[in-house]
């Protein structure tokens, strides 16, 4: 464990200490005060998408954050995840629920058809039609429009969107047209912004999403940053860099009154295998559950 990873545990200078102390400070502060919403993942230490998820590990892992949240995001209504939303609403939250788009119809008809039917049993507040799908390219745009118009005609409703950068928006209006409300992730540490010039460089994100949307809402439903893995060229994670961000975020969300999915909830391993050494470590839990700042 290196020094600029793990902050005060292994610093004696007494100024830096402080500093941290502040740093912790505002950060609980913010996060106990309540956050719109966050990334939820019901994954536990060894586990990744295509395990079958349970009921119980899905109720333990939403007992720790339902404190600090008002909503989650979900990404998927497969293998048990289909069970989060009636859960995140028995403990009163909100849900932001996904369906999962990748490359097998097969899959993709069964996701949308499971949001559909447990939107239709009052368990989503909004419906998220795929998520980074044209970033990854899994289908066609036309495609992709067919399940949101599927979804959007089953449930007229409820507010039905789609999840990717801010700038597929531009780049596909005809997909930025089919959505009731712009999902955007907006990411400054994947574009290698240094975190002192990170949240200017979001505020542009955001709005060159609602531009994309024409007047339509635009929610942020991921933002947030490492402490600790690679660089992305300016963009270091670290623990100070990892807390600024957060507070950054926040302190704009709170005067702008911009809604904003923190990701994530918990440190996953199994991301590293898409994202390198950095991609395990975005939670504001560890892998087990414990409070990392």
């Amino acid at each position: 464990m290196s020094s600029k990873n793990y902050g005060y545990m292994h610093l004696v200078g007494g100024d830096v200490k402080v500093k941290d102390d502040d740093l912790r400070k505002q950060f609980y502060d913010i996060l106990n005060e309540g956050l719109h919403g966050i990334c939820f993942s019901p994954y536990v230490k060894g586990q990744k998408p295509g395990d079958k998820i349970t009921e119980e590990q899905i109720r333990e892992r939403l007992e720790i954050i339902r404190p600090y949240t008002k909503w989650i995001r979900t990404f998927s209504c497969t293998e048990g995840n289909e069970l989060i939303p009636k859960i995140a609403k028995e403990m009163g939250l909100k849900t932001l629920v996904g369906a999962w788009i990748g490359k097998e119809k097969e899959k993709n008809d069964i996701e949308v058809e499971n949001t559909i039917k447990i939107a239709k049993e009052g368990y989503v507040d909004i419906l998220a039609i795929g998520n980074e799908v044209m970033l990854r390219g899994d289908v066609t745009e036309d495609e992709l429009i067919e399940y949101i118009n599927r979804a959007k005609a089953e449930l007229p409703n409820i507010e039905v969107g789609y999840v990717d950068a801010y700038y597929e928006f531009e780049e596909k209006p005809r997909i930025a047209d089919a959505c009731d409300v712009i999902l955007s992730n907006c990411y400054p540490f994947w574009e290698g912004c240094a975190r002192e010039y990170a949240l200017p460089y979001m505020k542009d994100m955001y709005a060159r999403a609602k531009k994309a949307g024409k007047g339509k809402k635009v929610i942020i439903t991921e933002t947030g940053w490492p402490n600790i893995g690679s660089n992305t060229w300016g963009a270091i994670p670290s623990r100070e860099n990892a807390m600024k961000y957060f507070i950054d975020t926040y302190t704009w969300a709170k005067e702008d009154n911009i809604e904003i999915f923190y990701f994530s909830t918990f440190d996953e391993d199994w991301k590293v295998a898409d994202e390198g050494d950095v991609g395990a470590y975005w939670g504001i839990w560890n892998t087990y559950g414990e409070f990392k700042y």
